[in-house]
């Protein structure tokens, strides 16, 4: 008989976090993203978990973070009802669930929070997780970090009105 993975959690974003959501960040880009981006390309990428403002974004943004066994290896940030604004998963658990997770529970959030559509610039690493999420893309953008500029696609995915959705009791 084979051994079941222990089941992840989700809770949200304590402060004392940071460490290691830097850590999921940067590990996500270094690892998952090598096919897309040059290296230089991912450093300048990384390097925004060094600015001040990285903190203040999950802080102050919707951010939820997936466990397993308590420790971290995954996150999301809903700026506002319909911008998901940072959504990296830890190299060793992507393909395991842990995204869908973490956007199943976004997606939920923002609809009841009465959003009409959910909105993401997405890597191009990124962009098949989101289409099979029911996203489409927008437009195509170059994004500016330091002295290098990275593609992005803004995709978008449109939630059904209020009126039809059900109400569960």
């Amino acid at each position: 008989m084979g051994q079941s993975l222990p089941k992840p959690g989700l809770r949200p974003f304590l402060p004392a976090d940071l460490p290691v959501l830097v850590e999921i960040f940067q590990a996500s880009i270094e690892e998952l993203t090598g096919e897309d981006y040059s290296e230089a390309q991912q450093e300048a990428w990384m390097m925004q978990s060094e600015e001040e403002d990285f903190a203040e974004k999950l802080a102050k943004d919707l951010t939820l973070v997936a466990t397993i066994e308590g420790a971290a290896v995954g996150f999301i940030a809903l700026k506002g009802n319909e911008l998901i604004e940072l959504f990296h998963v830890h190299p060793t658990v992507a393909g395991q669930g842990i995204g869908t997770m973490l956007y199943d529970a976004v997606e939920k959030l923002a609809t009841a929070r009465g959003a009409a559509r959910l909105v993401a610039e997405v890597s191009d690493n990124a962009q098949p997780f989101f289409q099979k999420q029911g996203f489409q893309p927008q437009r195509r953008n170059t994004l500016s970090l330091g002295d290098e500029w990275l593609g992005t696609t803004t995709m978008e995915k449109r939630l059904a009105p209020v009126e039809d959705r059900k109400m569960s009791s």
